[in-house]
């Protein structure tokens, strides 16, 4: 286990307790296996950002019309991270200030509409997200929430279906994007629905952007008006969300952002951004999402050839959407076994009916450098768990396997 997953020798003096929690999250990480879709692995670089001096700053506004003196490198920082973020996704306008990928569709939305706007998405037993209609989220409070969803056979979108409910309900906007669907959105087509009845077209990239970002996804910006996504999962940076948009949406969304939606950016956020945008525009990124995409399809072959029945027969992307019934066990039982041998994923609504399934991606195994061959161990391993297999062995084959690829190097 590196140094760098370590609590220093300072916070250990100063607060053991945290100190034990904080080592205590790094033999967790070090020794399991991260399948949860929406989760990597930053480098050492983006963490150094994020552990930086710029954690201080008050630096609510934005550059050169900050709320708060001594704001001079808190521009550097955030200029620097908004052209990286345009040269790299082709965008003409980035916001990097948002704190997660729900604030920046929260701000699309604020940007673009009105509450009592009708909105159509995904609707949340097909993989929608909370931000698209949940009546527990503001979203879902505010506006009317309009959901399209897949063929039940196939478990894709049926774009004659979006395009018969936009022409029904003539929605202020129409949002592409999912929390589960494997399969790369058809931008055009969402375009063209969006164009015929009026409507803004966002996207919800939060999964696919990393991919965008290294060449191994369609990219949603030339389509969208506005695009939303989340700055870790495959883009592998710090937890937080940003917003691309053309030059006639800027000014809106910047005033969506701040002050509308939210307060002070969180510059060592940002920083770290910054990091990750330049590392993500290298040749080694574009690899890596390649070989992201290539080590999702072989587990999810090898999760199919073993039982369980993969959505959409497949995937494109980085995750996977299965489920475990045919195996005799439903996706909340199997995800506490698969816990308990060391794989951490979630569940996630299923295409039909109303079970639940499991979701897992292949970002962070692959950031740590598994191939194919540990891919065809993970599915190995996977079913021996949901099948009731003797959890203390699978458990520490699991242990063997994370700790011989340590994600920060020894």
């Amino acid at each position: 286990m590196s140094v760098i997953t370590q609590p220093t020798d300072t916070l250990r003096r100063q607060d053991p307790q945290m100190a034990d929690v904080l080592a205590g999250e790094a033999r967790r990480q070090a020794d399991s296996l991260q399948l949860i879709a929406a989760e990597n692995f930053t480098s050492a670089a983006v963490l150094t950002a994020l552990g930086s001096a710029l954690a201080n700053k008050y630096a609510e506004g934005y550059p050169g019309a900050r709320h708060h003196g001594g704001c001079e490198y808190a521009d550097q920082a955030e200029r620097i991270a908004v052209e990286r973020a345009r040269a790299l996704f082709g965008a003409e306008h980035a916001n990097v200030q948002p704190h997660s990928g729900s604030a920046a569709v929260l701000a699309a939305y604020a940007a673009l509409l009105r509450p009592g706007d009708t909105v159509l998405a995904m609707g949340l037993p097909y993989g929608g997200h909370l931000t698209h209609g949940s009546p527990a989220n503001i979203s879902g409070r505010w506006f009317d929430f309009v959901g399209y969803g897949v063929d039940a056979a196939t478990g894709l979108i049926d774009y004659l279906r979006v395009q018969e409910l936009a022409r029904t309900h003539r929605p202020q906007a129409i949002v592409c994007g999912s929390i589960s669907y494997p399969r790369h959105p058809e931008y055009s087509a969402f375009r063209e629905i969006a164009d015929e009845v009026g409507a803004f077209l966002i996207a919800d990239a939060a999964h696919p952007i990393g991919l965008v970002a290294g060449g191994a996804a369609p990219s949603p910006v030339p389509y969208a008006d506005v695009v939303c996504a989340t700055t870790h999962k495959v883009l592998r940076g710090p937890r937080g969300g940003m917003i691309l948009c053309g030059a006639e949406f800027a000014e809106r969304i910047d005033r969506a952002v701040f002050p509308f939606t939210q307060g002070g950016a969180q510059m060592h956020t940002i920083a770290a951004k910054a990091v990750a945008f330049g590392e993500a525009a290298t040749p080694a990124f574009t690899t890596y999402a390649h070989r992201v995409v290539a080590n999702a399809r072989t587990l999810a072959e090898g999760l199919r050839t073993r039982g369980l029945a993969i959505t959409t027969g497949g995937t494109d992307t980085h995750l996977i959407t299965a489920d475990p019934a045919p195996l005799g066990i439903d996706g909340p039982a199997a995800r506490g076994r698969l816990a308990a041998a060391g794989m951490v994923l979630d569940t996630c609504a299923l295409p039909y009916g109303d079970q639940r399934g499991l979701r897992l991606g292949t970002a962070a195994v692959t950031t740590q450098g598994m191939g194919a061959a540990e891919m065809t161990r993970i599915a190995t391993l996977f079913t021996a768990a949901v099948t009731g297999g003797d959890t203390s062995r699978i458990r520490a084959d699991v242990a063997e396997l994370a700790l011989g690829f340590p994600p920060y190097g020894e």
